[in-house]
């Protein structure tokens, strides 16, 4: 992503009725870094539920995938593939010949977790790529293998409804017959479950949005003064969906030396930077139905807090 791209989607974020910068400009090589230490955090659930799922669930999810020769496995935003290790290690163990091929908009997670997965599985063919979802889906439409495409970790909810209708067309349009999607659905629960995994106590969270503004600092030559803004989360239980802000304490004005324009700021004016919608099982099998795909099984951890569904295309 080139700091071209991401100063035109910032001025027009900034310039836009209400205030938004999308979610994906959270993970620089320092917003991933915050993010793992996010996934550490007790009132975090989600990464140990799929974790669990993972471990606990991969001989039936691999009985479930029916490959019958050699096959990709294809992750977009992998992270640091701890999760996905269990299933790879799983497929491995039973001597299945697949390729790992692991997508994250940051080189320097790629390194760290090709580090971390040739360490542990020196028997892993790994084939790596940087760079997002859209533009490397194109380029994953000339392997001729089957494909199994991860789309761990709740990602899906951080687009609306329409835009997740359009990603996951996209995966579709690009996929073969018979390719499956294993992809990871946070589930409507105890609103302050959900609440206290999004506002946390140590300010983790509060730091990897903060670190939006420090991000544009540096490569589009901001004057964000961060002490200038707050943070607030909300969640609200009747739609599902988490909602992500930060707020400018002041009236201000802040200058981008990339767009060379200045950017008014209201006392209490909000920035919308993330939204993370909890799914209901009738949604998680109408979006399969409507992007395409047939849901196969979700799987599930032992409190039902998170789900990763297969789905297949027919």
């Amino acid at each position: 992503m080139t700091n071209e791209t991401f100063a035109k989607d910032i001025d027009q974020g900034l310039r836009a009725p209400f205030k938004h910068i999308s979610s994906k400009y959270f993970y620089d090589d320092i917003g991933s870094v915050i993010f793992q230490d996010i996934m550490k955090m007790p009132e975090y659930y989600p990464t140990p539920c799929e974790f669990e799922i993972l471990s606990v669930h991969r001989e039936d999810i691999i009985q479930k995938l029916d490959f019958h020769e050699p096959f990709n496995i294809i992750e977009f935003g992998a992270g640091d593939g701890m999760k996905t290790r269990q299933l790879l290690k799983k497929l491995i163990e039973k001597k299945v010949d697949f390729t790992y091929v692991p997508i994250d908009i940051s080189q320097k997670a790629i390194d760290e977790l090709e580090a971390n997965m040739i360490s542990h599985l020196p028997g892993l063919k790994i084939k790596s790529l940087v760079g997002n979802y859209f533009s490397m889906v194109e380029e994953l439409a000339m392997f001729k293998k089957p494909g199994l495409f991860l789309f761990l970790g709740s990602n899906i909810g951080n687009y609306t409804d329409p835009e997740a209708n359009e990603l996951l067309g996209q995966f579709n349009s690009h996929m073969r017959k018979g390719d499956k999607l294993l992809i990871g659905f946070d589930l409507q629960k105890n609103p302050a479950t959900i609440r206290n995994a999004y506002d946390d106590s140590q300010g983790i969270t509060k730091a990897f949005n903060m670190n939006l503004l420090q991000r544009i600092n540096r490569e589009l030559g901001g004057n964000f003064k961060k002490e200038f803004f707050d943070f607030y989360s909300h969640y609200n239980p009747v739609n599902g969906e988490v909602r992500s802000y930060l707020v400018s304490l002041k009236q201000q004005d802040v200058h981008l030396n990339a767009t060379d324009k200045c950017y008014s700021f209201r006392q209490n004016e909000l920035i919308w930077t993330e939204l993370s919608k909890k799914y209901t099982f009738s949604e998680i099998e109408m979006l399969a139905k409507v992007s395409g795909f047939r849901l196969i099984e979700n799987f599930m951890d032992c409190k039902h807090y998170f789900t990763d569904s297969l789905w297949v295309k027919d």
